[in-house]
């Protein structure tokens, strides 16, 4: 497969719209790093089911005999008897969650004689299951929930020859969680003493945020939406989050320079403890914020997500959201529900990125649902000149809009794309992952060239899952440029037999660089309808891109 690329010699303009060959073929790649993607993908799942294993002995099971269990075969209550045959009678429950709403149940069924035995399986949300056995058997039945959370399974073991039942039953949670969202609020500040401390974190130490059970959240939150600012540090590095309780992992959240203030938004799992941990991998202290906007739990009555592929709501450049810089020390409001793929009613939050270019001044941006004061919390951080662009989830507030502050005292234009939204509506939920590194251009000597872009098959086969949650990062840029992230109308396999047609990056941009820098950001990158996703380089110049995962949304 050759790739054709046209080279022009121009600056690129923040956040534009960049050249699109038209005449060029799919870029190449090398073969070991396609595979090593789905290979980690499938890993990091594998991973993230282990943790919902679910296990009652046979030992806990009840059995009753004689009019009891006739009784009980017919579907009313029994009081417990000493049972004469079949005294062998019980049933071993191990139930394993493998997707967002579905288990797997293995029942071993042991009983005494050779007499057919009814197994009823009562899954809890009003949906029944029967198998029959004549001996001792392992069964294996499998079941999705119309809903996330906890379900009672109950198998009950009915042998009408000896007139005895055995029932057990286990408490089971499914691996999807849904999100509520939190009025944005500062969980920590090293600088002022929020969330325990008022020091530095020193080199290569580590901060705890408390998150399960702190300012309204739940104990039982599975991950959180946390905005992290790294504020004047001494010495370059970046800063990795992680749950409490978990090893720490090799990919990275936050990168910067001595004396940088710099955020970016994550999605973090909450460890057992209901503390998550932010490692300060630099040679010098650093303060820290985390800002959080919401959280995701098992609860049914949260909401799910729709992921959409990336549109624009808002460029004062153009006029289109609000006319012209916004001027310091004030706010623009946008309607959200209803606009473009956004429906007109049910919203409870959205996902956006939103940057910030050409601002006269330093200072941040605050967004925050209508009808509320603007908190004393930032998403986006910038310095006067600077493009830069930080991933946002902000609550909607009832008429639909949000509002974005300007904090600084100077003007500057602001972008806002929409990449998904979440609703009670929506089906998908989510499943953390632990922090797993997917793609590594330094690793292949293999940098994304100028107007090309890296395709990564991240759910080739599997349409159940909607987004993953993905941290990018660029680094050793060659020029000036911005990322865009987007959903491959070719599959994977059209990449492998070279059918494979050059796509259309969206009018959308997820970071932005100046040559030199390393810059990460946060994407809630759809799967679009094949499963392939598209890391497109619109500046002229390579850059190196990393990748990793912190979970991913699905529908089942």
């Amino acid at each position: 497969m050759h790739r054709h690329r046209v080279m022009i010699s121009a600056a690129v303009v923040a956040a534009a719209i960049g050249f699109v060959p038209t005449a060029a073929q799919a870029a190449d790649q090398p073969a070991e790093r396609q595979g090593s993607v789905s290979a980690q993908v499938e890993a990091a799942k594998a991973a993230a089911a282990k943790s919902a294993v679910f296990h009652s002995p046979a030992e806990r099971t009840v059995r009753t005999t004689g009019k009891a269990a006739a009784a009980q075969a017919a579907g009313a209550a029994g009081t417990a008897g000493a049972a004469k045959d079949n005294a062998g009678l019980a049933v071993d429950l191990r139930a394993t969650a493998t997707t967002a709403r579905g288990i797997s149940l293995a029942s071993q069924v042991t009983t005494g004689v050779d007499t057919p035995v009814r197994v009823d399986i009562d899954w809890g949300d009003g949906k029944t299951d029967t198998e029959h056995v004549t001996r001792t058997k392992l069964l294996t039945s499998k079941h999705t929930f119309a809903e996330v959370g906890k379900h009672k399974v109950t198998v009950t073991l009915t042998d009408q020859n000896n007139n005895v039942t055995a029932t057990n039953s286990v408490e089971v949670q499914s691996l999807g969680s849904k999100f509520t969202p939190h009025t944005p609020t500062r969980l920590l500040d090293t600088r002022s003493g929020i969330g325990g401390t008022n020091r530095p974190v020193s080199p290569y130490g580590v901060a705890r945020v408390k998150v399960g059970g702190n300012s309204g959240i739940p104990a039982d939150a599975t991950a959180v939406a946390l905005n992290i600012t790294v504020v004047s540090p001494r010495s370059g590095g970046h800063i990795t989050a992680y749950p409490s309780g978990t090893e720490q992992p090799t990919t990275s959240n936050v990168n910067f320079v001595a004396g940088q203030t710099v955020p970016n938004m994550t999605i973090v799992p909450v460890g057992a403890d209901g503390y998550v941990e932010l490692v300060n991998r630099s040679y010098g202290d650093v303060d820290l914020l985390a800002d959080v906007t919401g959280y995701f739990s098992p609860s049914a009555s949260a909401g799910g997500y729709t992921s959409l592929n990336p549109f624009r709501i808002a460029d004062s450049r153009t006029g289109q959201g609000t006319w012209g810089q916004v001027a310091g020390q004030s706010t623009f409001g946008l309607q959200v529900a209803g606009n473009g793929a956004v429906p007109a009613s049910g919203v409870t939050a959205v996902a956006l990125n939103v940057t910030v270019t050409a601002p006269r001044g330093a200072g941040h941006l605050t967004v925050f649902p209508s009808g509320q004061a603007a908190p004393g919390t930032s998403n986006v951080n910038f310095k006067a000149g600077q493009t830069i662009a930080n991933s946002v989830i902000v609550p909607v507030g009832s008429d639909g809009r949000i509002n974005i502050r300007n904090g600084a005292w100077d003007p500057a234009d602001v972008i806002v794309d929409v990449v998904g939204y979440y609703s009670p509506g929506s089906k998908a939920s989510y499943i953390p992952t632990p922090p797993t590194r997917l793609h590594d251009s330094r690793e292949w000597d293999f940098p994304v060239e100028g107007q090309d872009y890296r395709w990564l098959p991240l759910s080739d086969g599997d349409p159940t899952v909607t987004a993953f949650v993905l941290n990018t990062t660029v680094t050793d840029t060659q020029g000036s440029g911005h990322l865009t992230v987007a959903p491959d109308p070719n599959t994977w396999a059209q990449y492998l037999n070279e059918t494979a047609k050059w796509p259309t990056p969206p009018n959308s941009s997820n970071l932005n660089w100046t040559k030199g820098e390393t810059v990460p950001n946060l994407v809630q990158a759809s799967t679009g309808a094949t499963g392939v996703i598209d890391f497109w380089n619109r500046g002229w110049d390579r850059t190196h891109l990393v990748v990793d995962m912190f979970g991913f949304y699905e529908k089942d």
